[in-house]
């Protein structure tokens, strides 16, 4: 992904360079520390994409900072809820410090979103705003959503797709939106732009899930089988538990209620996802949402074509990542 190298060594060196209040320092360490761990860096990387597809992509590193700040700020508080000891590797944020500050440095993140955000031409922060607002509180819906789901074993595929769009794919589509409106695309490819990135996103998400049960240890960077363990209602588990019968039934419900031997749960459950196809399931709605997004990128009327080619590109290898 030679082409996207430049946006991601334009988003660390920004990250880098960002300055915070020497005190109280117990609120700012926290956060240098979240926002140095990692990651792929999709979410700014695509804002980026999106104002580079209009105009010149360097005017909405401000907006692509505020994309990652606040995905971070959501990781923070997300670890939190789930009481997760690591985060790319290293000690989750509460873990480190405690529950406390970790909600405090979470909240100045936000905060740092927002102010990041609204850096740019005065004619743009009205809709950067409405846009941001509305993916927040829809991230905070798909997280409450998730975790309602934890406690119900009647969860459908529909409910499970809408969950993922709020909690996961929403931000994505929203990254892109923001670059959109910066570099003044038109709002009807703005709005091709964000569904591309919605429906991209819960490809990656469903992608991400069947990796947690069929990917490989030494790639995939965390613990395989964690879904299982955790009982997430992945869309491959909602296929199992909607389609086991007799025997099979009654060896996944035995599962789902041991917490002990959890090397023999993942994989006992694994082969039972794969007798029952969910694997292969999984694969198809993932296929469908991906072949979806790319319509929806081909309706963006305004952008030249090896612009819309880069798109393509960076969706293509996300599909194809094995981590």
């Amino acid at each position: 992904m030679n082409n996207i190298k430049p946006f991601q060594e334009a988003i660390l060196s920004s990250l880098a360079d960002l300055t915070y209040p020497q005190q109280p320092n117990e609120l700012y360490e926290p956060i240098r520390y979240i926002l140095n761990l990692g990651g792929k860096r999709l979410r700014p990387v695509l804002t980026l994409l999106a104002a580079d597809a209009y105009g010149n992509w360097k005017q909405a590193i401000p907006q692509a900072l505020s994309v990652e700040i606040f995905h971070n700020f959501t990781l923070v508080h997300d670890d939190i809820m789930d009481d997760a000891p690591l985060r790319r590797g290293k000690e989750t944020v509460h873990e480190k410090w405690d529950v406390n500050r970790a909600i405090l440095s979470g909240d100045a993140m936000l905060i740092q979103a927002y102010m990041q955000l609204v850096k740019c031409d005065q004619q743009h922060i009205a809709a950067l705003m409405n846009a941001f607002n509305k993916v927040a509180l829809e991230v905070c819906e798909g997280q409450q959503f998730d975790v309602n789901f934890e406690e119900s074993t009647a969860i459908s595929q529909d409910q499970y797709i809408e969950m993922i769009r709020l909690k996961t794919s929403v931000l994505l589509g929203a990254a892109l939106q923001f670059g959109a409106i910066v570099s003044s695309a038109p709002e009807q490819d703005q709005q091709h732009l964000y569904d591309f990135g919605v429906k991209l996103g819960i490809a990656f998400q469903i992608k991400d899930d069947w990796l947690d049960v069929y990917g490989d240890p030494e790639k995939f960077g965390k613990q395989v089988g964690g879904d299982i363990l955790a009982n997430k209602k992945t869309l491959l588990m909602i296929h199992a538990l909607e389609t086991a019968h007799g025997d099979q039934q009654l060896e996944l419900n035995k599962w789902l209620d041991t917490s002990d031997q959890p090397q023999q749960k993942v994989k006992e459950v694994t082969e039972l996802f794969t007798h029952l196809g969910a694997g292969e399931k999984a694969k198809e709605v993932m296929d469908r949402y991906y072949s979806d997004s790319l319509e929806s990128l081909a309706k963006c009327s305004m952008m030249p074509s090896d612009k819309r080619a880069n798109f393509e590109t960076f969706a293509n290898w996300l599909m194809e990542r094995d981590h």
